[in-house]
């Protein structure tokens, strides 16, 4: 299948050799690096073969005894735009209630992360960290799906207990790279799943499937400019603790 038009897939100028072409490892890093999670989204729709391939290699995701707990309810055009004004109206007046539970606390380097990351995105957009009320309303965005034409819903098998959440964590993974490779942008939302009830309702989900998260995508609103904001990475130092000393 070919890739489509705006697909940002690296390839060799006249002038690059074989030897001189990037490595895999070089390829990847520019895909992780270059991806960012799009919270501006033009009307656009997704051509469905663009959809499909996305899926495709989305499916990929490795999964614990290969058991692939994931399901996929991808929601497009009226049925989205119902759900995005009975969404925004829901969480408004609502607690959340998520099948996975939520954080009971953000403490020390986690919440540090957090209130950087919470920062950074309302100084993109002017909003000052004493103005509540234009907080809320980015929040409800949220549930809006920034504007995104599309809206797909991870849910896993109950039975499969945390590391079916797991597995589909990976997926979600797979997902917005294979996306990014694609020319598609997208963004993660554990806020979808702040209502699970809500969603299992409107999706009609049977009982043995937990809503995981939701994933927003479509074609970047490049002149918004909460798409100017990136968020940073940790140090291997504060992630990684050696045991032993491999090779050098």
């Amino acid at each position: 299948m070919p890739v489509p038009a705006t697909s940002q897939t690296p390839s060799q100028t006249p002038s690059q050799t074989p030897s001189s072409a990037p490595s895999a490892d070089q390829v990847l890093d520019a895909w992780l690096q270059g991806r960012h999670s799009c919270r501006a989204f033009l009307r656009e729709a997704v051509p469905r073969p663009a959809i499909e391939r996305l899926l495709q290699l989305a499916q990929r995701n490795p999964s614990w005894c290969n058991t692939q707990p994931w399901l996929v309810h991808l929601v497009s055009g009226e049925p989205l735009e119902r759900l995005a004004r009975a969404y925004v109206d829901h969480a408004a007046t609502h607690e959340p209630k998520a099948d996975l539970g939520i954080p009971t606390a953000y403490v020390g380097v986690y919440d540090a992360r957090r209130r950087e990351c919470g920062y950074s995105l309302y100084q993109s957009l002017g909003i000052e960290r004493s103005d509540a009320e234009r907080r809320r309303q980015q929040l409800l965005e949220n549930y809006r799906f920034f504007g995104a034409p599309h809206l797909a819903v991870i849910t896993t098998d109950r039975a499969l207990g945390t590391y079916g959440a797991v597995d589909c964590g990976g997926y979600i993974n797979c997902f917005l790279l294979a996306a990014h490779t694609l020319g598609i942008a997208a963004v993660p939302q554990a806020a979808v799943a702040m209502h699970s009830d809500f969603l299992r309702r409107f999706l009609a989900l049977p009982d043995d499937r937990l809503v995981v998260a939701g994933i927003a995508f479509g074609r970047a609103d490049t002149q918004h400019a909460v798409n100017s904001f990136r968020t940073t990475r940790a140090e291997l130092e504060e992630t990684v603790t050696w045991v032993g000393s491999p090779a050098a």
